[in-house]
């Protein structure tokens, strides 16, 4: 959203905890608990103070949205380990003052996020429209007919929209609401009479050309997000909900592993666009650990070692016995890699690697 990395992130969120701002920013839970929701008015009415804000705020407050909080999917004591959701205080206002302009920029996205949650869900009217016309005429005489598809939604109550978008974007829809409103409401009410084998007169035709694209490439914060969820990639449903919730690393280690990544030329990051391209240094570690320990490359390995650590936490098996299960895994692969003799295959991996990075 605003091109910073997920080190720089987790500092400015650990800013904003020591100047009062957010709770406490190391967690890896997206709920609040029993016991915060039922003081949650004090957040919200601290809230007031800014003047951004106030409306919203004073709004939740009026109709009572925030005391049926418990009740929603935003509650959840079971998805909390040590600490809830990143959350506003409702305190510290006099240190915004002193934050740099991004700083300020995370924490109103903070506040709107948890401002969101007590608005009710946007509600749009989705149109679908499927029209006929003839293309030419078979040897019987039949008229050949093509579809026409067409389909759009229209937003008729913003519900939480209105607090969740920046200011810039709800200024910019406020330029241009009137005519985008009559337009939508003239083409809703001209559709609503419509019926069956209609007759429409075309007024224009275009061929519209494209290409496929390729996936974009990782950013800091998208392969954050495929680390957290590195378990759908496991086919294996019972070793795939093993790993569900924890991925690769934790909340507070995945900005630290990408920095190491970084630092140790792994991996190359643009500081400007955070967008992530692997070097050739780590696509040659990449060759030689697929073509010698290639089970980890795969996070099917991480949830068996979770599946296993789960085990000794519920008892069925003894802490020693894991241990010896992994010390025994770690003998047989590295004997494995000794006994091979794959230097030429991985001379033609990194010949190869090698023509792409030419300069």
């Amino acid at each position: 959203m605003f091109k910073i990395s997920p080190d720089e992130t987790l500092k400015i969120i650990q800013e904003l905890y020591e100047k009062k701002l957010v709770t406490y920013p190391r967690t890896d839970a997206r709920v609040l608990s029993t016991a915060v929701a039922k003081e949650i008015h004090k957040n919200i009415g601290g809230l007031r103070n800014l003047s951004e804000f106030k409306p919203f705020a004073e709004e939740i407050l009026q109709s009572g949205s925030y005391k049926n909080i418990a009740k929603t999917r935003y509650v959840n004591d079971k998805q909390i380990t040590d600490h809830y959701a990143i959350i506003p205080t409702g305190q510290g206002f006099s240190a915004l003052k002193s934050l740099n302009p991004t700083a300020a920029k995370v924490y109103q996205v903070i506040v709107r996020r948890f401002l969101s949650i007590f608005y009710p869900a946007a509600v749009y009217q989705k149109i679908n429209l499927t029209a006929q016309t003839p293309t030419g005429v078979n040897k019987e005489g039949q008229k050949y007919l093509e579809n026409f598809n067409a389909g759009f939604k229209v937003l008729v109550e913003p519900g939480y929209l209105k607090v969740a978008q920046s200011y810039k974007k709800q200024k910019e829809e406020a330029e241009n609401s009137d005519e985008n409103i009559n337009v939508d409401i003239n083409i809703i009410e001209r559709l609503k009479k419509l019926k069956k084998n209609d007759k429409l007169c075309v007024a224009d035709w275009s061929i519209k050309e494209g290409e496929t694209t390729p996936p974009k490439r990782y950013n800091s914060g998208s392969l954050i997000l495929a680390m957290e969820n590195a378990g759908q990639l496991i086919e294996d449903e019972e070793l795939r909900a093993q790993i569900k919730g924890s991925g690769i690393g934790t909340s507070a280690t995945r900005a630290e592993i990408l920095k190491k990544l970084v630092n140790n030329q792994y991996i190359c990051l643009n500081r400007k666009t955070q967008v992530i391209m692997p070097s050739q240094l780590g696509e040659m570690i990449h060759d030689v650990v697929g073509l010698s320990i290639r089970p980890l490359l795969n996070p099917e390995l991480t949830a068996s070692w979770e599946k296993g650590l789960t085990y000794v936490a519920e008892g069925t098996i003894t802490g020693e016995e894991y241990m010896q299960k992994l010390d025994d895994f770690v003998r047989r692969r590295v004997y494995a890699v000794l006994s091979l003799n794959n230097q030429s295959v991985l001379r033609t991996y990194f010949e190869q690697i090698s023509e792409n990075y030419k300069k």
